[in-house]
């Protein structure tokens, strides 16, 4: 949430993130009081029932999903976007009925015009709580790693906020990852 990691775990290692709370103990209401004390630190919620937890966790938000990927060309460069004065990676909302391996591909095709996309693999899933209007959701984002022979120029889709569209080699990639969102940073192995 805002960058700032909330752990829901079965195993407490021995320097958690921030501050650790018994899931027990938790409401939706604690959990953002203790993350505005404290918002850089990050929360570490503590159960012996993950499975139950996480469902419980779930019934808090508005839950959304979305599909994305993170794309390479022939050079090993890797797709961004930059929109909101940050540099993303596309995705999007699933539509209903589809699945999220399509979506995926749609997103990308749409929001930066490129063609020749295949998957490759799965990559993990990140999740991310945000407010819209007056409204807490949860949005649970599905990643793929794909390859693609486009080679042409690349479009921005623009009624969607964003402005650029560009592959970026490893040194750019670094320096964008500088000013990206710490669930993007969670897709690449560290540097």
């Amino acid at each position: 949430m805002n960058d700032c990691p909330i752990i829901l775990t079965d195993f407490l290692p021995k320097n958690p993130v921030g501050r650790v709370l018994d899931f027990k103990e938790a409401s939706l209401e604690k959990m953002l009081s203790l993350l505005e004390d404290n918002p850089k630190k990050g929360l570490c919620l503590y159960t012996s029932n993950l499975e139950s937890a996480w469902a419980t966790f779930k019934t808090w938000f508005r839950m959304l999903e979305a599909a994305g990927g993170m794309v390479l060309n022939a050079k090993e460069e890797t797709l961004f976007i930059y929109r909101f004065d940050k540099w993303d990676l596309p995705k999007g909302h699933l539509e209903k009925g589809e699945h999220k391996t399509a979506t995926a591909l749609r997103e990308v095709e749409e929001e930066c015009g490129v063609q020749g996309l295949c998957i490759e693999r799965e990559l993990q899933t990140t999740y991310h709580i945000f407010q819209y209007k007056s409204e807490l959701r949860l949005k649970v984002t599905y990643w793929f790693l794909m390859r693609t022979t486009h080679n042409g120029a690349l479009v921005p889709q623009k009624e969607e906020g964003i402005q650029k569209a560009v592959f970026k080699n490893k040194r750019e990639t670094a320096v964008a990852l500088e000013n990206t969102y710490a669930n993007i940073k969670l897709l690449f192995p560290p540097i």
